[in-house]
């Protein structure tokens, strides 16, 4: 029997960014009729890829086939055109508008004097979502659904080109239940069976066994391999996803043992239950003085939604928090500084430093808002400030005056270190404080912390790397699919946790 031909491929594709090598010679294949899932943690490429098969971004070098033909994506709407159709995590439709307007935007059927056809449009976007199983009023607005309808509106949208052959759906069940997801993955079965390709995007790894066919695994913007979903053990998925980095840390190990002694018995943070619909399950946590609590997990796996609860920038809808034996009843990031909470956030370029403003300005720039904007700094203590910790971390630069933009990534995320430590936190919350910087910023991050444990500091310490949350953590709590799963003292592997991500345990 032939093997099915694929509708899409691209080989060798290379694509740079000033200062970044976001695709190096990746390949991608996608058979008729399957679903193909694209896996990879933060920064392996997926969205990259996916912009240069859809015409957002345009490859440095390498090949786009479809239907077994070179082809030159030109933009969103040529992909479109050519068959090649995407559904976002965030869905991009109009709720304000009707289900049907949403489904037929762009091409509404016109009447006889070249108006729009009400009736036939509401008809044909009625007709497309019963092919799909769903059934609602389309003259109603969006907005009056749930977001598992939204998905299937935009789904039904993407589809309405009749050239779609291709569906990509980047992170669809993120904000589904297992209800909806159920339905979602029905819908897939029944486009796989018409002969549609679906390139599916996703964290949950128990989705990717249930629903794909195959597996394409990207890390660190490179090409890792394709794999039948059937005959790859999911311990070995995690395994190609993170990689094995190997350094000589003798020292860190010394710094561990001597931290590990400090562990004072009074508990600072208490989580009891504490979670969100859809977002994290009821979880627990509690963290002693002087302890540094590693939380282990895939990308998606609720690590960052736990950090993000406790410091405020979500609201929980379960639980509590109490900070020293007290009950948060407020929460948001001015709160939890208040509280002695810190949090240095996964993406220091977005969420972290200030580009535009100098290294003194950043490392103040929590502590003005805890002061209040009418209680100023004076510039005296500003520089006090920054050059105790510019001395502290060795930050690297000329002066306290220089633009952050102007630091290595390693120099700007000691200086988010600085900004927080500078409000003398009790609990520092550190959410992938090491990626993207060299094995010497590294290391010295990682001390940095064993040091802060020392002096009675307590640390969540979040990161993709295995070895890199064994060497800084007295305990791990692995999470997988936004629960906990489990929790293991000091003595645990990395083969343990791998096992426990992939649910083997």
């Amino acid at each position: 029997m032939m093997e099915t031909p694929y509708i899409l491929s691209a080989k060798g594709i290379t694509k740079t960014f000033p200062g970044v090598h976001a695709l190096e010679n990746v390949d991608f294949s996608l058979k008729r009729g399957e679903v193909h899932a694209l896996m990879g943690e933060n920064g392996a490429g997926k969205s990259t890829l996916i912009k240069c098969l859809t015409g957002v971004e345009h490859p440095d070098s390498g090949v786009i086939e479809f239907d077994g033909k070179p082809v030159e994506v030109h933009s969103p709407m040529h992909a479109q055109e050519i068959g090649i159709t995407t559904v976002y995590q965030e869905v991009n439709l109009c709720t304000n508008i009707s289900v049907a307007e949403n489904v037929m935007l762009g091409h509404e059927p016109k009447g006889f004097l070249g108006n729009i056809s009400w009736k036939k449009m509401n008809e044909m976007a009625a007709k497309s979502l019963r092919k799909l199983g769903v059934d609602v009023d389309v003259t109603k607005p969006l907005g009056n659904y749930s977001v598992a309808i939204q998905q299937m509106v935009a789904i039904t949208r993407a589809l309405e080109f009749e050239s779609a052959r291709v569906l990509i759906l980047d992170e669809p069940t993120s904000s589904l239940d297992a209800h909806e997801t159920k339905e979602l993955f029905d819908v897939m079965r029944k486009l796989k069976s018409e002969g549609i390709g679906i390139v599916f995007i996703t964290h949950f790894l128990d989705q990717v066994y249930e629903v794909t066919d195959r597996i394409t695994v990207l890390r660190n913007g490179k090409y890792v391999g394709t794999f039948d979903t059937t005959s790859l053990p999911r311990v070995k998925l995690i395994a190609n996803m993170l990689g094995r980095s190997v350094s000589d840390l003798d020292d860190l190990s010394k710094a561990k043992i001597k931290t590990e002694k400090k562990v004072v018995g009074e508990a600072v943070l208490e989580a009891k239950d504490l979670g969100k619909t859809n977002y994290l399950e009821p979880t627990n946590l509690c963290m002693q003085k002087g302890e540094v609590v590693g939380l282990a997990g895939l990308l998606g796996s609720g690590r960052t939604e736990l950090a993000n609860l406790i410091f405020g920038i979500d609201t929980p809808d379960s639980g509590e928090l109490l900070i020293n034996g007290k009950k948060v009843t407020s929460y948001s990031p001015i709160d939890s500084l208040n509280n002695g909470i810190a949090l240095c956030p996964e993406d220091r370029k977005a969420l972290g430093i200030v580009g535009e403003l100098t290294i003194r300005e950043n490392i103040i720039l929590a502590l003005q808002a805890r002061y209040g904007w009418f209680k100023f700094i004076p510039t005296q203590k500003q520089y006090e400030y920054a050059d105790k910790y510019i001395k502290l971390l060795g930050i690297v630069t000329p002066s306290p005056d220089q633009l952050t933009k102007n630091l290595s990534g390693g120099n700007q995320q000691k200086v988010i270190l600085a900004r927080w430590l500078a409000t003398n936190p009790q609990v520092l919350i550190l959410d992938e404080p090491t990626r993207g910087i060299d094995v010497g910023a590294k290391t010295e991050i990682q001390k940095l912390v064993l040091d802060l444990a020392a002096e009675g500091k307590s640390c969540i310490f979040i990161s993709s790397e295995l070895e890199e949350v064994l060497r800084c953590s007295h305990r791990v709590m692995v999470l997988r699919d936004h629960k906990l799963v489990a929790e293991f003292g000091e003595e645990v592997d990395d083969q343990t946790i791998m096992h426990t991500m992939a649910g083997d345990l």
